[in-house]
This record gives structure tokens, C-alpha cells and sequence, in this order.
């Protein structure tokens, strides 16, 4: 666990850095720390029964290893999936409501809403006020311009998530 947690150190250290920076950082300390990692699984694969639970998830990391280790090549990278399930969570817990939609074509503009108010927010949007300020304006605006009010095109315009 220290070990992981040494690796959490260094990218709770360059977060929010570009990502040349990042890759730089990661190849000088990261990479030490992973093949040191890699190493202590083989030895400790070889010492334990190969029916114990530690044992397969050993086996498991290490016939995996290449995509375990993928961020520590590429500074866009995260070290792991986090930020994209939280981002589903809403998701998730929605679930039960989705038994609800109806028909499949309620569910297909269900999932095109929440895509959409997904997406208002990783543009830095507040999603109730570009969902506001669509509906105030789509009725007067011309079909062939509609790609204007997706929320990379307002994002500049429209008060931020914070509002």
C-alpha cells in the first residue's frame, strides 16, 4: 500500500500541470517506483500459495501490467478512472428512474439530456442555467445555426459551473 500511495503522492503533485511537465515528472520518479512495484509482486507471487486471493490479484496486475502502467508513457494520462466514475455516479443512481421512461425512445432522449447536461458541465457551465438560457432561445432560432447552442459554443458566453 505504501507503494501505491507514493504513486498517488507524485500525481496529487503534478495535478493541474501540463502535460509535458507531467510526463517529465512521472518517467524521473514514477517509473522507479513502478518497476521496484513489479519486482515485489513477482517475489511475492513466488511466496505465496497460487489459490490465495493476494495471489490472483498479483496474476491479475501483472498480466495487465502494460495498461496499469500507461499513464506513467503519456502526461494526458490519469493514474486511474476516478474522475470518470464520478462522473457516471449521477448515472448510477439514477438507474431506478430509468425503469420509468416509458418506451425506448423516452430513454433514448433521456440519455441525449443527460449527455447534454454532461457536457454543459465539462464545459464549465452550470447545467440548470444553459438548460435555461437553450430553452429561452431555441424557439426564435433558425434549425440551421442549432449547433450554436451546444454548450462548447456557449461556454465562453454563460455564467460558469461555480454560479
Amino acid at each position: 500500500m505504501a507503494r501505491i500511495g507514493a504513486l498517488y503522492a507524485i500525481e496529487e503533485e503534478i495535478r493541474g500541470k501540463p502535460a509535458d511537465l507531467r510526463l517529465s515528472i512521472r518517467q524521473a520518479r514514477a517509473r522507479p517506483l513502478l518497476a521496484e512495484l513489479r519486482l515485489w509482486m513477482e517475489k511475492a507471487q513466488g511466496r505465496l500459495s497460487s489459490k490465495s486471493e493476494t495471489a490472483g490479484a498479483i496474476r491479475y496486475a501483472l498480466s495487465r501490467w502494460h495498461a496499469l502502467t500507461r499513464y506513467a508513457d503519456e502526461g494526458l494520462l490519469e493514474i486511474d478512472n476516478s474522475a470518470a466514475e464520478r462522473a457516471l455516479r449521477a448515472v448510477a443512481l439514477g438507474r431506478k428512474n430509468f425503469l420509468f421512461v416509458g418506451s425506448d425512445g423516452g430513454g433514448e432522449r433521456a440519455a441525449a439530456m443527460y449527455s447534454l447536461l454532461g457536457s454543459a458541465r465539462l464545459n464549465g457551465l452550470n447545467p440548470e442555467l444553459y438548460l435555461r438560457n437553450v430553452l429561452a432561445r431555441i424557439a426564435d432560432h433558425p434549425i440551421s445555426r442549432i449547433a450554436e447552442l451546444l454548450p462548447w459554443n456557449l461556454a465562453s458566453s454563460l455564467n460558469p459551473l461555480s454560479s
